[in-house]
């Protein structure tokens, strides 16, 4: 990171002038098998056209509220960086009826029908893909992300002061976002080049921070483990070269 980075967005644009071939995310699902690897380029592409959505083809703007009903995913990343790039405030697990766009996995579309707003379903299933049939009332993430722009351009600025993310109760600007990251790497001992295995959720700071948004802060990766088979941790840390843990 740079001493100009403010946002998670920010972070994400030194990474990729920095190491853009390097991991970044590297999701495992213990219930499906399912072993996904990004490098921070390919990540960046997918926080693109997940931004490109939001501004262009759901027409929201800064300070919009995204109630995020995602569990610790690849996506969930993609959706909570892509929110920092347009200025949304991500309200995780939040009130949908409250929320100009709601985000949701599978288990959560009925919660979901009560925002009023924009509606974005993802399946959740290996590789991404779509649902057989899309849900009454949403798009289907699968469907609509591959067609938008690879390289995105906001509008409006972000204003890191702006309240930024909601979680357990507490609302954090981008500004104090990154501070807290930049505190929990430290805290972790994750530095620039190390990988973190997290199997926590992302329903609170705790996931989020060593899910994301520490190696995010100080050019580390994650190892990102959903459904975690326990039994299946020490091989996995030892084959993904893991130097740090949070299970």
């Amino acid at each position: 990171m740079t001493a100009l980075d403010r946002t998670p967005a920010d972070l994400l644009r030194s990474a990729l002038a920095t190491d853009p071939a390097r991991p970044f995310v590297t999701y495992y699902d213990d219930a499906t098998g399912e072993r996904v690897e990004l490098s921070v380029a390919t990540f960046a592409n997918w926080v693109a056209k997940t931004a490109n959505l939001i501004q262009g083809e759901l027409s929201l703007s800064p300070g919009d509220r995204l109630a995020l009903h995602l569990p610790a995913h690849w996506q969930s990343a993609v959706w909570l960086v892509a929110a920092s790039s347009t200025g949304l405030l991500v309200d995780v697990a939040g009130d949908p009826a409250r929320a100009d766009l709601v985000v949701t996995g599978p288990d959560s579309l009925e919660a979901a029908r009560a925002c009023t707003g924009e509606r974005v379903a993802l399946s959740l299933r290996p590789l991404g893909v779509r649902f057989p049939v899309t849900p009454e009332g949403f798009l289907d993430y699968a469907v609509e992300v591959p067609a938008q722009g690879d390289r995105f351009a906001p509008f409006a600025p972000v204003d890191p002061e702006e309240p930024a993310l909601v979680v357990a109760g507490e609302e954090l600007t981008s500004t104090q976002l990154v501070e807290r990251a930049q505190g929990d790497a430290e805290r972790l001992g994750v530095g620039p080049g190390e990988r973190i295995l997290s199997g926590l959720g992302f329903a609170d700071w705790a996931g989020l921070a060593a899910g994301l948004y520490a190696p995010l802060a100080v050019g580390a990766s994650v190892v990102l483990c959903r459904h975690v088979d326990r039994g299946a941790l020490e091989r996995r840390m030892a084959d993904e070269r893991v130097t740090v843990s949070a299970v």
